[in-house]
């Protein structure tokens, strides 16, 4: 565990323009997707995030040569020499996204042996849809301990049904699907941009792959794939952390590159608060300019296009000074309002009961000494911490770098008053004192 933390002040009035990185949804996948060609590929906006070198060092231990130039957001993978299938379980615990190596190796190799894979602790989010539909494509999976041992000599097209529209199990089995013999169809497939990013590049490798209606991937197995030249789409997610971050500040924000047509439902919540937006040409590009008196809005999580379940913790924070009450349901993931806890340290007014949030607007909160518990629990940290009274410090934040290559950066240059500090030994032991015994999440 990272002994760094934040140290934030009270930063009204954030006004800039700010461009963003490759959507870190949507470049974990494409990098495992490399495993399905030989040779060598270049993505470029690739974001320097800290699981986008968790899955560098996977790649490299399965054989590939990876080069990173980490300023110019350009990312090469060599997949030629790749000759391994198995993948150690000391990084599959550190990365959600490892999984994705399943379906690519299986079809390169016929073999895949993997550990269960860990990541936040937002929800179990099972991987029942991915070995499920595996095993009905003629995969032959074994457990032993901790690694899942897969077998196939041949697999099978087959119409694969998603009790829900998981964006992993959906990926998984596309990916598998571009080199198996046959037709295969995904229903109730996901459909987020990320998703659609993953059918572009695999598209260009040479997959035949079409989206029909409804909710419904189709692949039409082919021999081989090649390299590819591809560059990352925009995150979606970090631009509605910058947005959040203007609008609760009482500030202006423009992101160029924004793709607004992929946040409807929330651009729509960010209306409905009284937030001024006005979105450019073909829906890409927005400005932001918030209201001094912003009204409290519901919303519920949901699959694309719903409103996203990564943007619930941010957008929760800016109705804990909105006038009015907000019922926030997440329906998405099961132990996604870790945030509560700690935003209730700074003086906001939340109850819990089951999945659903009651927010109840206040004057103002107040600095205080939070923990990041996830991913997306350590930005609505951050945005209540830039209009708090006093200074904050925020510990754990390595769960934010997880998605975020450099977000405090970004919202430095607006004028947020961020800046990272080390903590003491002591420190250190009381802050995985806290998450382990609170909140479960393992050093």
């Amino acid at each position: 565990m990272e002994n760094s933390f934040l140290h934030i002040e009270q930063s009204l009035n954030l006004k800039g323009e700010v461009t963003l990185v490759g959507a870190k949804n949507a470049v974990l996948v494409i990098m495992a997707s490399m495993l399905l060609t030989s040779g060598k590929s270049r993505l470029s906006n690739v974001p320097a995030s800290s699981d986008v070198l968790q899955m560098i060092k996977l790649l490299e231990q399965l054989g590939a040569l990876v080069a990173f130039d980490q300023d110019a957001h350009v990312l090469e993978i060599d997949t030629t020499p790749v000759n391994k299938f198995c993948v150690s379980s000391e990084i599959m615990k550190k990365m959600r996204a490892s999984i994705l190596v399943m379906g690519p190796l299986l079809a390169r190799f016929g073999r895949a042996d993997i550990a269960q894979p860990g990541g936040c602790v937002i929800g179990t989010r099972p991987i029942d849809y991915h070995l499920k539909n595996f095993v009905k494509m003629g995969v032959i999976i074994e457990q032993s301990g901790e690694f899942l041992n897969a077998r196939c000599d041949a697999m099978q097209p087959k119409k694969l049904v998603l009790e829900y529209p998981s964006v992993g199990a959906t990926e998984n089995l596309m990916m598998a699907a571009t080199l198996t013999r046959g037709t295969t169809q995904i229903i109730n497939a996901a459909l987020e941009p990320e998703v659609l990013d993953l059918v572009v590049v695999l598209q260009k490798m040479g997959a035949k792959i079409s989206i029909l209606p409804p909710a419904t991937i189709q692949i039409e197995g082919v021999e081989d794939l090649h390299s590819v030249e591809h560059s990352i789409i925009p995150d979606r997610l970090e631009a509605g952390a910058l947005l959040l971050a203007a609008a609760i500040t009482g500030g202006e924000i423009s992101i160029p590159d924004a793709p607004a047509y992929a946040l409807d439902v929330f651009l729509y919540k960010l209306e409905e608060m009284g937030h001024f937006i006005e979105v450019g040409a073909n829906g890409v590009g927005v400005k932001l300019r918030a209201t001094k008196n912003p009204k409290a809005v519901s919303f519920k999580t949901g699959p694309f296009p719903g409103f996203p379940t990564d943007l619930q913790a941010p957008m929760m924070a800016a109705q804990c000074l909105a006038e009015g009450t907000s019922v926030i349901e997440e329906t998405v993931f099961e132990n996604r309002f870790l945030h509560v806890r700690e935003l209730q340290k700074m003086g906001a007014q939340i109850t819990v009961e089951h999945n659903k949030a009651t927010v109840k607007g206040v004057e103002s909160l107040y600095g205080a000494q939070v923990i990041a518990t996830d991913i997306r629990g350590s930005c609505a940290l951050v945005l209540a911490a830039m209009v708090a009274k006093g200074a904050t410090t925020m510990t754990a934040i390595h769960h934010g770098k997880h998605a975020y290559e450099s977000l405090e950066k970004k919202l430095a240059s607006i004028g947020a008053r961020i800046t990272t500090g080390v903590l003491v030994e002591n420190h250190v032991h009381d802050s995985i004192k806290i998450l382990e015994q609170e909140y479960g999440v393992q050093r």
